[in-house]
């Protein structure tokens, strides 16, 4: 499967951004999908992650209440909604999709993902 990522941008501190993960090659709905992060000079980290049936959801404790991730298997598409962004949140963000397990779950482990997104860029100014 291919993702593609969009949706970033340049915004300021208490705006909003809403990330888009599309898929091709593959129906979405096969996969447990993430949503990471990565600054300049750190280490990637985990933000979201949605279950294949949409049921179970997963945000990092930084920025738990300030986003929602859904998807639309029809669409192919998982969404990333972020809103009161910081500075701090400025960052290159990943979707990813997990394939090795068939099973209805979320994990925060980078390594469990399969398929990665090339990243957009999100940039919160103060």
């Amino acid at each position: 499967v291919q993702l593609q990522a969009s949706g970033g941008g340049l915004v300021q501190a208490g705006g909003s951004l809403r990330l888009s993960c599309t898929a091709s090659g593959r129906t979405l709905s096969t996969y447990m999908m993430g949503w990471f992060r990565q600054a300049p000079g750190k280490e990637r980290e985990f933000v979201a992650a949605i279950s294949r049936s949409g049921i179970y959801k997963y945000y990092t404790d930084s920025m738990r209440g300030r986003l929602t991730i859904s998807r639309d298997n029809a669409k192919n598409t998982v969404t990333l909604q972020m809103n009161s962004l910081k500075p701090e949140d400025t960052a290159v963000y990943y979707c990813a999709a997990e394939q090795k397990t068939n099973s209805d779950y979320v994990s925060r482990g980078g390594s469990v993902y399969d398929f990665w997104g090339q990243g957009t860029q999100v940039t919160v100014s103060s």
